[in-house]
């Protein structure tokens, strides 16, 4: 089975065999197993087998086709785990029996000012992501980690530290950078006042990150049943955000605020929690604008950002740090066969905190 991939040489023939997947055809079909192309190895290539894939949001956004640009099949997964089965003959980095990581990226341009500043999350040509981006090697689509197996360039690749758990270190990959980049970027560390809000599968892992990084951490939670399990998590101080008193303790105080909520929400309430020069940036993605209030900015000399993901090399030194630090995501493991009723039970926020498919569940179908 071949398929041509155009180069500026020409056209080259790849050779691609199929494996097993969990996908959907629709946007209002269920996901089943299906098979799909994955190519055979080009030089700087690895193969990976899969051994767990997280469920991240994103997943259930791009199989339902809520963000309205799903190419069918469509097969998700962007926190991949796994073991290296094969190399390609250039690569340098990775050997045979290693494990290996994958997560939202699988190229991109590399060669715009961005790309070459390591953040080809932000390529100017745009970058290749792991599902649902077009596949310039079978001239497809690129199919993600609901999956036997994934080949992609070693480049993109990323190595696991030895002490984690593999299935635990799998939302890492995209939970776990996606609070990394900005808590790095607004260099939050030792005499920081840091507020997270929401504790859900990013802002658990936002906890765990800013304690590890020495911040003084205060979660902002609607929800009286999380309060202990942010303490436990690591936060400090835990503020219910629907009482105006508690939240009032906390006014012009922080030096940041990590917003991972994709709820609609009065962001005036957090950007007045800023101190002079305090930044807020949200991760989470409300469906909907949020209005702010030009005196939420203006006094203080406040600003509202936002952050996605981070590049290749800041990916690694995510991992690295997690290593270091033996911090993993709070995980409930599921078969493939569960991936539905995991999607209903995200919707309702009835995970704690991240969803991690055991991939062998898929081989042993």
């Amino acid at each position: 089975m071949e398929a041509v991939r155009a180069t500026a040489e020409g056209a080259i023939a790849i050779k691609a065999k199929e494996v097993k997947a969990f996908g959907t055809e629709a946007a209002a079909a269920a996901l089943q197993q299906l098979n799909i192309k994955r190519r055979n190895l080009t030089s700087h290539d690895v193969e990976i087998e899969i051994l767990f894939c997280g469920v991240c949001h994103s997943d259930l956004h791009t199989a339902r086709n809520e963000w309205h640009n799903t190419i069918y099949p469509c097969v998700p997964g962007h926190e991949i785990v796994g073991r290296i089965v094969s190399v390609g003959d250039h690569v340098k980095k990775f050997k045979p029996g290693d494990h290996a990581a994958v997560g939202c990226m699988v190229d991109s341009c590399r060669q715009c000012d961005y790309c070459k500043e390591g953040l080809e999350q932000y390529c100017e040509v745009g970058n290749i992501g792991t599902y649902n981006s077009p596949d310039i090697h079978l001239g497809t689509q690129t199919y993600g980690g609901y999956s036997e197996s994934i080949v992609v360039d070693e480049a993109f690749v990323l190595r696991v530290p030895e002490n984690l758990d593999l299935a635990a270190t799998a939302p890492l990959l995209c939970a776990g950078i996606t609070t990394f980049s900005p808590l790095k970027h607004w260099n939050v560390g030792p005499g920081k006042k840091v507020g997270i809000v929401g504790i859900g599968g990013l802002g658990h892992m936002g906890v765990k990150l800013a304690k590890a990084m020495g911040a003084e951490v205060i979660v902002f939670t609607t929800s009286t049943s999380k309060v202990e399990d942010a303490k436990r998590l690591g936060a400090d101080d835990v503020i219910l955000s629907k009482d105006d008193e508690q939240m009032s303790r906390y006014a012009g105080k922080l030096h940041f605020v990590l917003d991972a909520v994709s709820a609609q929400h009065d962001i005036n309430a957090y950007l007045n929690l800023l101190r002079v020069d305090g930044s807020l940036a949200l991760v989470g993605a409300p469906e909907h604008p949020l209005p702010v209030a030009a005196f939420s900015l203006i006094p203080y000399r406040r600003s509202f950002a936002g952050s996605m993901i981070g590049g290749i090399a800041e990916t690694q030194e995510m991992l690295d740090f997690c290593g270091k630090h033996n911090i993993v995501s709070d995980i409930e493991m599921i078969n493939i066969q569960q991936i539905n009723e995991a999607y209903d039970r995200l919707l309702k926020g009835d995970v704690k905190y991240r969803f991690v498919i055991d991939m062998a569940s898929l081989k042993n179908q």
